[in-house]
Order: structure tokens, then sequence, then C-alpha cells
């Protein structure tokens, strides 16, 4: 490939002294295939004039085969020899163009996939690969992505660098009819993954393991973040804590077994089975983040409800057991039915560091906090004190007895999510009372 480029550099350059009476300024090396002049991309072709006021050259190997070419399709003028070594630069490439997998995907103006994006790329955009870099490897999750960073030539002239992971190369003939390369099989109308997929509303995948271990911790078990496929509406949400998306849906194309690339829109769906599929999302920074959902049958906000009604009856079973509760040594809590609390004579606890300086007697009382299995056989529950006047939450294990509440100081326990696990070592404990 780069003796032919040469030999027809040097042919032309013949050509060009026996025929043209107009000076050459210089020689290019052509960027993006010329089909009217039969000029394939990577050619070198003497040029005349230079327009910056209508951003052309004149170019041509003849003066009466000359041409106008936009300045975006061509290197800048230089020497014949240095022209030569220049499309040696380009020869690899020379008939290799690409088209983008996904919208969105950016081009950036350095080989690191956090550089300052210069282009996007629309879905089945086509642009021309240039050469090929070295650059620092993108990741999804902890493992680098395929591909390599190609420098790239979009169609209004813009050039950049872009990984190819989502590009589908393919080469063309000089008039710019494509000759092989990767296909994107179109994928049937129906596929009985993607239906699953569709039908189902997909959740964090933490948010299984919180509801089987009845950690239901509400705080993290929001029902709006999720990933769905409305087909009836043509909508596609994908909505998390840090990410709010929303687009049309068109369709899919099957890109794998089980792998499927939404039209137009910056995600791929791998299935895994019928409970779990992993998106991969590529956002606005151009890095791919790989995000696992699960499907939940139940419904989130009855889970939440339930949640909600549990902590309702601990705190209004602790109420009922007694609502003032007396100890010699640790004070007097007096609690109301809307879950607030007085606590005086606290100043022990205040001395101990379990309670804040700056709490003052009153707050609101919950049970947010549940006790794992092992700890069921000694606590009831777990009891959080709000203190007005400090920010911190002051948590005790607490066990209901007869005319009594025993409360165990939990600061240095166990938390797993909304779950006590484990008792603190050499806990304090309080032994109050029913006044």
């Amino acid at each position: 490939m780069k003796k032919s480029l040469i030999s027809i550099a040097l042919i032309s350059v013949a050509f060009l002294l026996t025929s043209c009476k107009e000076k050459v300024m210089g020689y290019s090396v052509a960027l993006w295939n010329l089909p009217e002049q039969q000029i394939s991309a990577g050619e070198v072709v003497p040029v005349y004039i230079k327009s910056n006021i209508s951003h052309v050259y004149v170019a041509g190997f003849s003066d009466d085969a000359k041409f106008e070419v936009p300045l975006w399709k061509m290197t800048e003028p230089e020497k014949q020899k240095i022209a030569v070594k220049t499309s040696e630069k380009y020869s690899d490439y020379a008939h290799i163009y690409a088209s983008a997998k996904i919208d969105g995907l950016p081009i950036r103006a350095q080989t690191v996939n956090t550089s300052k994006q210069v282009y996007r790329l629309r879905k089945g955009e086509v642009i021309k690969i240039l050469y090929k870099g070295t650059g620092q490897a993108v990741m999804a999750g902890k493992n680098p992505l395929e591909g390599d960073w190609l420098r790239v030539l979009t169609d209004n002239g813009t050039q950049g660098w872009c990984f190819s992971y989502n590009l589908a190369l393919f080469e063309t003939d000089i008039s710019g009819n494509r000759i092989g390369g990767e296909e994107i099989v179109e994928e049937e109308k129906t596929d009985p993954y993607m239906e699953t997929v569709c039908n189902a509303i997909w959740y964090p995948d933490y948010y299984k393991s919180l509801i089987d271990s009845n950690n239901i911790d509400i705080s993290r078990l929001n029902a709006s973040y999720r990933f769905t496929i409305d087909e009836e509406n043509k909508k596609v949400s994908l909505n998390l804590k840090d990410i709010h998306e929303s687009w049309d849906y068109d369709g899919f194309t099957k890109r794998d077994d089980k792998e499927y690339a939404l039209n137009g829109i910056p995600c791929i769906v791998y299935y895994k089975n019928a409970g779990f599929i992993v998106v991969r999302y590529t956002g606005e920074s151009g890095k791919p983040q790989d995000l696992n959902f699960v499907a939940i049958n139940a419904n989130l906000s009855d889970i939440v409800s339930a949640e909600r009604e549990r902590r309702t009856n601990a705190f209004n079973t602790v109420y009922s057991h007694g609502n003032s509760y007396r100890s010699q040594n640790w004070g007097t809590i007096t609690l109301t039915s809307d879950g607030a609390f007085r606590w005086g004579g606290n100043r022990a606890l205040v001395n101990q560091g379990i309670i804040s300086a700056q709490a003052k007697n009153g707050g609101t009382v919950n049970a947010k906090y549940v006790v794992s299995k092992k700890l069921m056989e000694n606590y009831d529950g777990v009891l959080t004190f709000l203190f007005d006047g400090a920010s911190g939450e002051v948590n005790f294990l607490y066990k209901l007895e007869e005319c009594a509440i025993r409360l165990e100081d939990a600061s240095s326990a166990t938390f797993d999510g909304n779950m006590v696990k484990a008792r603190g070592s050499g806990a304090l404990i309080l032994y109050f009372t029913v006044q």
C-alpha cells in the first residue's frame, strides 16, 4: 500500500511538470474520498491555490482537470517528499471509514477518556479513520474495554480521537461504496429476552438483598430509581441518584447473544436472566458505566409502606408499655403518641459521651432500625433518639420487660444498612422502670 501511494505521487508529479503551467504551491494528502475526481483518501495531490475566504484548495493534476476541494478534506500543502511521507502515516487506514453504534459517542481532544469533547456523534454517523494512536485504557468497571484510540475526521472537518469500542469499521471503494466490514445485524421484530426486559421494572440490584434480608432502608429504597423500556409509549427511562435520563424509544439492535443496543440511545442491555440485567450507559463524560438491575415482583411502594407501618407499630408497642420510664441513674424518659420525647436528668449520659453536650432535653424518637435474627433472642428492636440541638442519632437496643425497659448503648454496635447485626463490646446497659 505504501509503495503504491509513493508511485502514484511520483507519477502525478511527473505529469504535472510536463503539463501544468501554473506554479504548484505544494502537495496535500486527500483525507476523504473525492469520487468526482476519482481520488481516494491517502493519495498525494498537487495544490495550486489556498483560499481562506472560500475555505477551499484549488488542486489537480493538470490545467484542464483542476478542481476545488474543502480545506478539511486535505492536509496542509507541503513539499512533495514530505507529503509522500505524510501519506504513509495514513496508509493503513486509507480506505477505512466507520459509523457510530450509539448516539452521543464523543470525539475527544486527547487519547484520554476524560479529555475535552470536541464532537458528539449521532448513531450511524459516518466518519473517516485516519490512523491509530496510543492512549489511556477505557474502563468498564474494573475491566478495560476492547478497542483502540483512533484519529478520526467528521464530515464537517472536525478532527479528534475516538475509542473504537462503539465504532463499526468498514472499507470503501473510490466512490465511497461500502465493501465489507463489521455489520450490525438488525433484530427481528420480537425477541423473548427483550420482551422480558420490556415487561419488567428494573431496580438497582442491591434492592433485592435489602428486601431478602428484611433490611428495609427506606432512604435507599427509592421507588423512582429504576430502568424501564415502555414500548407502548415509546420511552426509555434511566433514573438513579446521579442519572436522570429519558429518551424516545425506536426499537433495538441485537449485537450479540443476549446483547442489545437501544437504537439512538447511549445504552446497551445485557440480558443475564429473567431477574437480572446489566445496562451499559455512556453519559456526557463518554465513560461507559455498567449498572446492575434486578426485577422485583413485589410492589416496591407496598414494601416501603409496610416498613413505615412496622416502625410505627414498634414505637406504639413501646409507648403502650409505658409512656414514662424512670431510672435513678440515667434520668426520666417521657414519650408522646406522636413520637416526641423528653429526657430529663440525662447528664450522666452526656458525661459518658453517649449524648451530645449540645443536645437539649427533647426531640423525636423512632424505630427505624431492625435487629438481626441472632439479636432477636435478647432484644425487641432499636430506638433512635434525635435530640433537638444535636445533629447525630443516639441509638439504643431495647428489650421490654415486666413494668420496665432495658436499653443498651448501640454507638459501637455493628450496623449493616438498616440492620444492627452485632452489639458493641462492653456496651453500657440502662434499666428504666415504668412510672
